[in-house]
């Protein structure tokens, strides 16, 4: 294995042999490399790539991991994940072997991200890429442990608090953007549905069923880089159907016959996120209710469906929730005082047979 000089570009190329993923021994040629050095380090790294040696720079690892991981995740899911791991974990670790890496270094590494302010539930969303990158590594390539492990995590699953609005409050921030049948009739579909915002951004007019007074939800929609992505829903569960009442399929056909040739495979809320968020920005100035993000509206119909006794199954199948956990999870962190009604409820019955 030693690199020459390419007669016919004057860069550098370079043979030799591997043994592939399937066992069988090849040959090959890389050209095109500036210096010598370059073209031996390639060969190295490459060779370290196949044969898994954890002498490996966590940089280099790294490229294994997202060129596998690609092709299973939504695109912008692995969009997202590259910018946490390269804004904020590659720094730190880039030039490091894998099995260098200690649960002292990561606690070192945490510290550093927790003296820097962030939110809990952020902290914990970075830490959580660097401990599936390891459990990749153990899991995949034989790394005899994970030291995120036994170093611990940071940062919380949820916020201390819950932010969402009421019926009251959303009726006033709604009022806010009234003027704007577009942001109406879109912020009026999420709060009254309860689907998520690229749910609402993907919908089409032969998505809404009159008749029978349905929303069917079938894909997502996305802006990455400068060009619209439809993908599946979030989870499977997220192929749903939901019932909608009367007065918005109203203000949603009322909105449909102001749009000039909509067809039944056109986008009806053509706007991005920005969009969006900067509507809701307006209707909360003018509106004067207490400040929440996009999603949170979701959680907003998730409070209201519990609010008016909803079971804990339907709200999860309405919301497309993988499992009937996760809707229990929201439900308790909104209505913590629920339980005590709860409790209050039994204790009167129980009096009641007493009389």
């Amino acid at each position: 294995m030693k690199a020459q000089k390419d007669r016919k570009t004057g860069k550098w190329l370079i043979q030799f042999r591997y043994t592939d993923w399937q066992g069988v021994r090849r040959k090959t040629t890389k050209r095109g490399f500036a210096t010598k050095r370059e073209a031996e380090e390639y060969v190295r790294n490459f060779l370290a790539s196949q044969q898994a040696d954890f002498n490996m720079a966590f940089e280099e690892f790294l490229k294994l991991y997202y060129e596998d991981m690609g092709p299973r995740l939504r695109v912008n899911t692995m969009k997202n994940k590259k910018y946490i791991i390269d804004l904020k974990i590659l720094p730190y670790f880039a030039k490091k072997s894998i099995s260098s890496i200690t649960a002292a270094d990561i606690r070192k590494w945490q510290n550093e991200l927790i003296s820097q302010g962030y939110s809990q539930t952020y902290l914990r969303t970075i830490n959580n890429q660097l401990t599936a990158i390891f459990n990749y590594a153990v899991k995949y390539y034989d790394l005899k442990n994970n030291p995120c492990r036994k170093a611990g995590s940071m940062g919380k699953n949820k916020a201390d608090e819950m932010q969402f609005w009421t019926k009251e409050e959303f009726s006033k921030f709604i009022d806010g953007i009234m003027d704007k049948q577009k942001s109406y009739t879109a912020f009026m579909t999420l709060f009254w549905t309860g689907m998520r915002l690229g749910e609402l951004l993907a919908l089409t007019p032969g998505d809404i069923d009159f008749e029978h007074k349905t929303i069917s939800i079938s894909k997502s929609y996305q802006r990455i880089d400068g060009k619209d992505v439809i993908t599946p829903p979030k989870t499977p569960k997220g192929r749903r159907i939901i019932t909608v009442p009367d007065f918005l399929l109203a203000d949603i056909r009322d909105y449909m016959d102001s749009i000039y040739c909509l067809n039944d495979t056109d986008r009806l809320f053509q706007v991005t996120k920005y969009f969006m968020e900067h509507e809701m920005r307006r209707g909360i100035k003018n509106s004067g209710v207490k400040r929440i993000r996009i999603h949170d509206i979701r959680h907003s119909h998730c409070a209201l469906l519990f609010e008016m006794g909803i079971s804990p199954l339907e709200v999860a199948e309405r919301l497309g929730h993988e499992q009937v956990e996760t809707t229990l999870n929201i439900y308790a962190h909104i209505y913590p005082n629920k339980q005590k009604q709860l409790s209050d409820k039994l204790e009167k019955v129980y009096r009641e047979e007493l009389q």
